[in-house]
């Protein structure tokens, strides 16, 4: 169970634990991040990503991502629309219509609908599960994880720590 307690040992600086705690419990359960190993790397993961949840939205204003063919972003203003939302920071039109299809929800319309708490949690689980990170997290390979996540290694010295912080409160 994921508790305020556990949410605030690995992101001390959260300022909404009560919020997303609940959430997060239903996520792990619906995509079966339900061993200390997965939840470990999983909440590492998006501590970083979400300034340990402290934002649903990028910071940056998605200008990078225009134009981006292997992201889907096909239309213009799709870079800026469709930047990195959710804990996770989900990021594209491909991925936007991906998750829209499987949750029945029209996120193309309202991509600011990942930024809800509730939604934020859940496509979170949902990248995670359908990318093969609970795999991965069982092997402790958690430079691949963020490989899969980042496209890269980008704030791995982070993430490692958030890991370690996780690792240590959800002893595994």
């Amino acid at each position: 169970m994921l508790t305020l307690e556990i949410l605030k040992q690995i992101m001390p600086l959260t300022r909404f634990a009560e919020t997303f705690a609940p959430f997060l419990e239903a996520t792990c359960q619906e995509f079966e991040i339900n061993t200390p190993r997965r939840r470990a790397a999983f909440l590492a993961q998006l501590a970083h990503e979400s300034a340990q949840m402290n934002t649903c939205r990028e910071y940056a204003s998605g200008e990078m991502y225009e134009g981006r063919k292997d992201l889907g972003n096909t239309h213009e203003g799709d870079g800026r629309r469709f930047r990195g939302r959710g804990l996770i920071q989900l990021t594209g039109r491909a991925n936007y219509t991906r998750y829209s299809e499987v949750s029945g929800m029209d996120y193309l319309r309202n991509p600011e609908w990942l930024e809800r708490p509730e939604d934020a949690c859940r496509v979170s689980g949902w990248f995670w599960k359908s990318n093969g990170l609970n795999e991965l997290a069982d092997l402790e390979e958690f430079k691949a994880i963020t490989r899969r996540i980042n496209g890269g290694t980008n704030g791995l010295a982070d993430r490692e720590e958030f890991w370690r912080r996780a690792r240590a409160a959800l002893d595994c």
